[in-house]
């Protein structure tokens, strides 16, 4: 039986998007698919390169960085209307207006049927432990959702401090313990941070997006294949990287059968609530 696999981070591919953050321009330059962005995907082709790939749902985030929206939370979900059964919504809001914020995140959750919460902390210059987040905290509490957010350095030509494991996500994971926290990006080159939290706290998870699995840090994969594997799940960060490319080098990666199943889906049907 083939496995069911589920894209934990990914993102729209439009051209406006590009112009609207010109710091990724390098990131997408270093992983060669800067001619994605340059001429943007309809929604169709995002689910003929899913087929192509054998993925079964992207997690599609919205974008907000200070000042303006990249992908509004109605983008996504009007992405989501066309293919009901190949996306999920993981919504965004304006972290610098709480009360706002508060409400975008209900609305996105209840009317517009959003899985989870996505906060990128270097688009904000403000770690996790800000006092902005803290509202959105207890909101996703209150709904039962993920919060999800970047871990480790930036690609993006951005300061990387916010990105940092410990102390910032160790702390919000104390102050909310029930709060499950979906740190993507792997969080190299704190990496063994990222896992050791994964340790600590019971609501704590590792998602892998913007690595293709060949670079994965043997450490992950230890953890993968070990005592972390329902703490991993699938990320590709697309379209920064392809798809197809990041499926078939988990394949190679020869990962027993049971744990495979979990890291490409299983882990997030039960994290996300799918």
């Amino acid at each position: 039986m083939p496995n069911t696999i589920i894209d934990a981070w990914a993102q729209p591919a439009t051209r406006a998007a590009w112009e609207k953050m010109p710091e990724v321009a390098r990131l997408f330059q270093q992983s060669g698919t800067t001619k994605i962005l340059e001429s943007g995907l309809t929604t169709e082709q995002i689910v003929v390169a899913m087929d192509a790939a054998g993925i079964d749902t992207l997690m599609l985030c919205a974008w907000h960085r200070p000042g303006q929206w990249i992908h509004h939370n109605d983008d996504i979900a009007a992405m989501i209307a066309e293919y009901p059964d190949r996306f999920v919504g993981v919504a965004t809001v304006n972290l610098e207006k709480p009360v706002e914020a508060v409400r975008e995140l209900d609305r996105a959750v209840n009317e517009l049927g959003f899985k989870a919460l996505r906060v990128v902390p270097w688009l904000w210059n403000r770690p996790p432990n800000d006092k902005f987040y803290f509202p959105l905290y207890v909101k996703c509490i209150e709904l039962d959702i993920p919060f999800c957010t970047q871990v480790g350095h930036t690609g993006p030509l951005m300061p990387s401090e916010t990105g940092r494991p410990i102390p910032y996500l160790d702390e919000v994971a104390l102050t909310f313990p029930e709060l499950k926290i979906v740190g993507g990006h792997i969080g190299h080159p704190w990496t063994d941070e990222m896992i050791g939290l994964a340790w600590k706290h019971e609501n704590v998870f590792i998602d892998t997006s913007a690595y293709l699995p060949r670079y994965y840090p043997p450490q992950l994969l230890h953890y993968v294949k070990t005592y972390g594997q329902d703490k991993v799940l699938f990320g590709t960060n697309f379209p920064q990287l392809s798809l197809e490319k990041c499926v078939q080098q988990v394949y190679e990666l020869g990962l027993p059968e049971a744990v495979q199943a979990k890291f490409f889906g299983l882990n997030a049907q039960r994290v996300f609530k799918l």
